[in-house]
């Protein structure tokens, strides 16, 4: 439903209450009901908490709930399977992150094509993980590490989260670009307890759950996967800048199934760039270690395209295999 201007301004004082809804949402008549966001981790995991703030925002500002559905599994492929065989209505989204552009290629038996089946709407934010050793590794920069890995080939461990996550294949494409054979340990379980003990010697960790540990030399930072400097860590260099050209980020977004009408695309994008730009969302954000990215949807796709190649190309590379 279109109001008229004249009608717009009969409802008087009553529009004050009123979420902040804009001329598109309006033009749109959209939502009329709650929209569903499929996440595919766990709830109180980054990206569920990530989703739930910018779920809120939209909330606030259309007028529906923006629910968060938590739906674990397969790496994230089963949330992903779900909204892609969804109604391309605009009530049912997906969280997309990373890991969506990964497993593109770590999977070779998904029953949906990520590229083609999920369109992208918008950007959210993005954050670079931290290269960092146990204090009793004989290091205290990148260069020495990446000499002191070379002279002890296949003797140092490296933990993540698991095989094909951002934790484990960001320290793969390092491995193929400076030449050096440290061994992948995937946990299913937190590996910090055996990262602080020195069972495991490096990762490649979110900068917020190292944080504390780095301030309290509990371990050492050597480099930021980002291809500048971090905020958080102004004094920690880029691993770029000893190895030219590496970059690798985590990023969050929102997507939709393919189909849904670029009227609601282009809405959602706009009510999610303004939320990005308002001061309390960029501060919460902060806090999570993470930098708004705002993109139009087309630069979102090319983006997420960019990703998938990159990662499919260390993936094959490194003969990677799911679990």
């Amino acid at each position: 439903m279109k109001l008229a201007r004249r009608d717009f301004l009969n409802l008087g004082i009553g529009a004050a209450a009123l979420p902040a809804i804009s001329k598109a949402t309006w033009a749109l008549d959209y939502p009329t009901r709650p929209v569903h966001i499929i996440v595919g981790v766990p709830a109180g995991v980054g990206p569920d908490i990530v989703g739930r703030l910018i779920g809120q925002r939209l909330s606030d500002r259309l007028g529906q709930p923006f629910v968060i559905e938590n739906r674990p599994g397969s790496g994230g492929n089963i949330g992903t399977e779900i909204v892609a065989r969804a109604a391309p209505d605009g009530y049912t989204l997906l969280w997309v992150v990373t890991a969506n552009a990964i497993n593109a290629t770590l999977y070779d038996d998904l029953n949906f094509n990520f590229i083609r089946d999920i369109v992208p709407v918008a950007s959210v934010g993005s954050f670079p993980l931290v290269l960092v050793v146990n204090p009793l590794v004989p290091v205290k920069t990148l260069p020495e590490f990446i000499a002191y890995a070379k002279a002890n080939p296949g003797k140092i461990n490296m933990p993540s989260q698991g095989i094909g996550v951002p934790s484990h294949v960001f320290g793969e494409l390092f491995k193929m670009m400076t030449g050096i054979n440290v061994v992948h340990v995937p946990y299913r379980a937190n590996y910090m307890p055996d990262l602080l003990g020195g069972q495991v010697q490096i990762a490649f960790n979110p900068i917020p759950s190292a944080l504390e540990f780095i301030q309290t030399g509990k371990l050492r930072p050597l480099a930021v996967t980002s291809a500048t400097r971090w905020d958080a860590l102004p004094d920690i260099p880029t691993i770029g800048e000893s190895v030219p050209g590496y970059e690798a980020i985590a990023w969050q977004g929102v997507g939709a199934p393919k189909g849904m009408p670029a009227g609601i695309i282009d809405a959602l994008s706009e009510d999610i760039n303004v939320s990005l730009a308002e001061p309390d969302t960029k501060a919460r954000l902060g806090g999570m270690g993470i930098e708004p990215l705002s993109m139009t949807p087309a630069q979102f796709g090319n983006f997420i395209a960019d990703e998938t190649a990159k990662w499919g190309k260390v993936i094959r590379a490194a003969n990677i295999k799911p679990e």
